[in-house]
């Protein structure tokens, strides 16, 4: 049976379609293309997530972070910086979007050019996710636990409403940072810090 979770700006609302069976990575593929003007996610169960386009608000705070990540990333020169319009294949099958993400140049060139064409068969090293006033907190938690059982060395999850910080690393307790100034990647991300000025 296949699914297709769409969520509301409340909770998710899950539909069900008995009579079609779960899609492939590439009728997955085709259905994302056929339908590009959504942002769609699919987990690792293979339900279809359609998510809502982000408030203006939040999607100027996701700018924000893109461009702080990528001016790092061109300065940087070991990586490559993403938007949240990018979507990667988890070893576990699920197709996920991070606000931001960031991947090291070695595990990236190893990536045929068709992968690379592609929602690419990676996990990020490095991912954010922002979260905004329709999500719950929950879900964007379950949600960096997934990316680091999947290859994850560091996550951040932004929550603006309490103005407070998760950090994410493999095999560590959560570190929760209270309105920081700046939030640092040292060591996985040596020299960037995302100022949070405008994130707030």
């Amino acid at each position: 049976m296949s699914s297709l979770l769409v969520q509301s700006p409340s909770i998710p609302l899950t539909i069900h379609f008995p009579w079609i069976t779960s899609m492939t990575a590439q009728e997955f593929y085709e259905f994302c293309l056929a339908n590009r003007d959504l942002r769609i996610e699919r987990n690792a169960n293979g339900e279809v997530i359609i998510m809502p386009p982000a408030f203006s608000d939040t999607g100027n705070r996701n700018f924000n972070i893109a461009v702080q990540l990528g001016t790092w990333a061109n300065q940087d020169g070991t990586g490559l910086g993403f938007d949240s319009s990018a979507g990667f294949t988890l070893p576990n099958g699920a197709m996920r979007s991070p606000d931001a993400c960031w991947i090291s140049l070695s595990r990236w060139n190893n990536l045929s050019d068709e992968q690379k064409a592609s929602f690419a068969p990676i996990c990020p090293d490095f991912v954010i996710e922002l979260r905004s006033s329709s999500d719950r907190l929950n879900d964007l938690q379950e949600k960096m636990r997934e990316y680091l059982s999947n290859g994850v060395i560091l996550g951040w999850l932004i929550d603006r409403k309490n103005r407070r910080v998760y950090i994410y690393r493999p095999h560590q307790d959560v570190e929760i940072l209270d309105n920081p100034e700046t939030v640092k990647g040292d060591p996985e991300l040596s020299g960037f810090g995302l100022q949070m000025t405008k994130i707030w």
